[in-house]
């Protein structure tokens, strides 16, 4: 797959509520190519995380169509657990099996997804909690770590699984401010790695330095999308201007 190839591609994708009386999303299009950081901002409510969870089918979509590596996910027939294994998912709570030390927390899906062996497992488990600093914390159990420990280790648990893509669902959101910046460290560090990302968050410093597209959703819309200087910088629509003067 070439660096400017389409990895995920949305049509006219709508989530629909009470009959249609709640129109979660209403019509997003939008491409996600190889490479690509892809933050997605807005107020609460505005759909970003309901579109988030639609690209791996977490929410089903009502209409419209998600293509993913060039199969149609939304299709009755496509198997979305084996695909769901390219996509790795991060989320605001951590989703730590309590009763599982670190390495067996991830190392489980590898051994019985991808049929790794035991210790091809924990050598690439290792190796990745050595590149989040964790590298002393395999035989921690979640309850000894703090938060952006265990945010750590969600992110490098989803990259066990050698995904081609990465879903943040505002990943930094439930932690305390001074534990933010080593999970968005470690964020950045995948940007430069070359990962494909799509990120819903509220730190705006994120989207503006590591961000290559950022997306403006409001009311279920794509209401402005286009580089973080653009956004940031240039804002042309007015929803999105009244956001940015509360949010900077």
């Amino acid at each position: 797959m070439s660096d400017n190839e389409v990895l995920i591609s949305v049509k006219d994708l709508c989530k629909h509520y009470n009959m249609g009386a709640i129109k979660a999303l209403d019509g997003i299009t939008t491409d996600i190519k190889k490479g690509e950081v892809v933050v997605i901002i807005g107020p609460s409510g505005s759909g970003k995380s309901t579109f988030l969870r639609s690209l791996n089918l977490l929410e089903r979509p009502t209409a419209g169509s998600i293509t993913f590596e060039g199969v149609d996910i939304t299709s009755p027939k496509t198997d979305i657990n084996k695909l769901r294994m390219k996509m790795g998912m991060v989320f605001q709570h951590f989703n730590l099996f309590p009763h599982l030390s670190i390495i067996d927390n991830m190392t489980l899906a590898p051994i019985k997804l991808l049929k790794m062996s035991k210790e091809d497992a924990k050598n690439k488990a290792q190796k990745l909690l050595d590149k989040v600093a964790l590298g002393d914390r395999g035989n921690a159990f979640p309850s000894q770590l703090s938060g952006g420990q265990k945010q750590r280790i969600a992110i490098v648990r989803a990259l066990c699984m050698s995904p081609d893509v990465l879903l943040f669902d505002e990943p930094t959101s439930a932690l305390d401010p001074e534990m933010v910046g080593e999970v968005l460290d470690v964020m950045k560090d995948l940007a430069n790695d070359g990962m494909t990302m799509v990120v819903v968050t509220h730190e705006m410093g994120f989207a503006r330095e590591v961000g290559s597209r950022v997306i403006f959703m409001d009311e279920g819309r794509i209401v402005e999308e286009g580089t973080p200087d653009e956004i940031f910088t240039n804002p042309t629509n007015e929803r999105l201007k009244t956001f940015l003067a509360k949010v900077l």
